[in-house]
């Protein structure tokens, strides 16, 4: 039987086609003043009902000086489990191992700089809690679907271009099996011109091929207000915040993707400190100080349905996803990727000026230019290497552009320019 946050969503869909049925039968033939009242009423109900299944029971709640509402929600009563499938799953509060030349010691003790989000200046959350970015009204007012909001149609498999022309400025290994990678990114706030458009920047592991049995996993920074596949609000503003992504074509026809913690079964979080989705606060500074994310994601038990862990810095274990998810992703990844990507909508018919990474060019060098640090994959003996080769992917590099050194590289660009229209 299906959990009841599955159900409304089911019912949602239903309601929303009534709704539009009704629209389309002539005003003057069943009068107006009912049917307006009544789909305010629905409306409301529905979206009251959706924040229920998205916004959990808090034992602590923290306002953010950038406008979020941080739940501190009982690590069981996490998004993940409203889904039946989930309905018995015992979390897994620590791996049972690390790639080789990591261990748990590095995770509890190695120094380094806090991970700071803006909402940590005004509280934490308890033991026995993680902290949720909370879904407003507003949100779901301004999303077009309320029963898919925080769903997207990945990319990759998405050959329309409808949501407009996806642009990149990466460097990629291929070509064996990976079970995992770990990069240094610093992080940046890139300016965005049109309000559907995102700038990115990423380490992604990729399972099988497009269309069809494509899986990925994500994790970076983002400054991203629309979903623009299907025009959902994410965000709400112009922010750079940490983000997860993974996409399955598991239960579906078509390759779905899930931002954080938005999606049942999706992500499970083990960790206190940190919110998915919560903004980055401070940022690299052009010819200034520069502040850094470390990224580790890898697979356990890596001849078998191992899950998919991710360790942000050398002490945030933030969770995993279930192999579960998966198909190709389940055994293993053919390809990874790091690096920065906008959707450019190229509105009136010129390039977007959306920037990537710090806005400039990888030639300008060291706090000026957005970089990647430290690149390694995981190999089929768990052990954490150097890529031996690899290629960059740079479709304009007029607008945004790559430097591929050994195990690290400059991005990024201005968009639109005199060289790049």
């Amino acid at each position: 039987m299906a959990s009841s946050c599955v159900s409304q969503r089911r019912w949602s869909r239903i309601v929303k086609m009534t709704l539009f049925l009704f629209f389309l039968i002539p005003m003057a033939a069943i009068g107006t003043g009912n049917i307006d009242t009544t789909v305010v009423q629905k409306q409301k109900l529905d979206i009251q009902r959706q924040l229920k299944c998205l916004n959990k029971p808090t034992l602590k709640s923290i306002k953010s000086p950038d406008g979020d509402i941080i739940d501190c929600v009982h690590i069981k009563n996490q998004p993940a489990f409203d889904h039946p499938f989930f309905k018995n799953h015992t979390i897994q509060m620590r791996p049972s191992f690390h790639p080789e030349g990591l261990s748990f010691d590095d995770v509890s003790s190695k120094s380094e700089s806090l991970i700071t989000q803006l909402w940590h200046l005004n509280g934490r959350c308890p033991e026995g809690s993680i902290p949720i970015k909370r879904t407003k009204e507003e949100d779901l007012l301004r999303a077009s679907s309320v029963a898919s909001y925080g769903r997207e149609k990945h990319p990759q498999s998405d050959t329309t271009n409808k949501g407009g022309f996806h642009e990149h400025a990466l460097t990629v290994v291929t070509g064996d099996k990976y079970y995992g990678t770990k990069a240094t990114i610093n992080s940046w706030k890139p300016q965005i011109q049109e309000q559907d458009e995102f700038s990115l920047s990423k380490l992604l592991i990729l399972g099988g091929v497009a269309p069809k049995d494509l899986n990925t996993i994500e994790a970076g920074w983002m400054v991203y207000i629309f979903i623009g596949q299907i025009n959902h609000n994410l965000y709400g503003d112009y922010n750079t915040r940490l983000f997860t992504f993974f996409a399955t074509n598991k239960n579906a026809n078509q390759i779905m993707g899930c931002y954080n913690l938005l999606c049942s079964p999706g992500f499970v979080q083990i960790n206190k400190e940190i919110a998915l989705g919560g903004s980055l606060n401070p940022l690299s500074v052009y010819a200034g100080s520069q502040y850094e994310l470390n990224f580790l994601v890898w697979k356990l038990d890596i001849k078998g349905r191992g899950d998919w862990w991710m360790q942000v810095g050398n002490k945030y274990l933030m969770g995993y996803w279930p192999a579960s998810l998966f198909v190709s992703l389940s055994e293993s990844a053919s390809q990874i990727q790091w690096g920065g990507e906008v959707i450019n909508q190229q509105k009136n018919g010129q390039h977007t000026s959306t920037q990537v990474g710090s806005g400039h060019f990888p030639e300008e060098g060291f706090s000026r230019a957005s970089y990647f640090k430290n690149l390694q994959i995981v190999d089929g003996s768990n052990i954490l290497r150097y890529p031996k080769k690899s290629f960059i992917v740079a479709e304009k590099p007029n607008c945004y552009n790559v430097t591929n050194f050994v195990n690290y590289f400059y991005y990024g660009g201005p968009g639109r320019n005199p060289n790049c229209p």
